[in-house]
């Protein structure tokens, strides 16, 4: 379960502010795979990053209930003078994972080889988001939060990740960003409209397709 109750979000901006969310009480729909559509620029990665509980609201609460992943793929509570197996051991101890299967399952999984020793600040944007990706198949959440990572990689990377992905679905939830309308339909139950700095829920997600459709066009 996740519920906003007067949510406000808003970013800095050259003249003023950008408003994501604005005064918001949302309730999410539990045990469904949900797609989140919306413009460029409307929010829907910080959506993602405040159900994780990665930012946090300007005012208002956000109520959680169950394990939620962080964005996959999304690495930016990595430590970057800690190597990506102090990360890991980190993230094990926070979620209370065992660190001897998720150091492996990650070492196997995201092939980074030598570089799992090395700082995280000596990664680039891939190997990062191969390490976030692997370190999140390997803790098993209630609901993970997924943001246009499958294109991580080359395609054997790629169908590897969507393998892992698949397996997981049996027994958890997702709630997906994506510009692919194609994955949208594919992933969700439901759907969720970010718009005007708030949240519509549509359980047509063909609908709701068709009304963010109409404000790209």
């Amino acid at each position: 379960m996740i519920e906003f109750r007067n949510v406000r979000k808003t970013y800095d901006i050259k003249g003023g502010k950008n408003i994501i969310l604005d005064d918001v009480s949302f309730k999410f729909p539990e045990n469904k795979n949900i797609g989140v559509l919306g413009v460029n620029g409307a929010g829907k990665s910080t959506l993602l990053r405040l159900i994780a509980g990665s930012e946090y609201p300007d005012k208002g609460k956000i109520l959680r209930k169950g394990k939620y992943s962080w964005p996959l793929g999304f690495s930016g509570s990595f430590h970057g003078n800690l190597s990506g197996i102090e990360n890991l051991r980190f993230a094990c101890r926070i979620y209370g994972a065992d660190i001897k299967y998720v150091t492996e399952f990650v070492k196997d999984f995201s092939e980074l080889g030598k570089y799992i020793e090395e700082p995280i600040k000596t990664y680039s944007s891939g190997m990062k988001s191969r390490l976030a990706f692997a370190l999140s198949m390997a803790i098993d959440f209630d609901v993970y939060l997924v943001d246009e990572i499958m294109g991580v990689g080359d395609q054997g990377f790629q169908k590897k990740c969507h393998s892992a992905f698949a397996a997981k679905r049996e027994t958890s939830s997702v709630i997906m960003v994506s510009h692919s309308m194609k994955t949208i339909r594919d992933y969700s139950d439901v759907a969720i409209l970010l718009t005007g700095n708030g949240l519509e829920i549509h359980e047509d997600v063909d609908h709701a397709i068709e009304l963010y459709n109409g404000l790209t066009s």
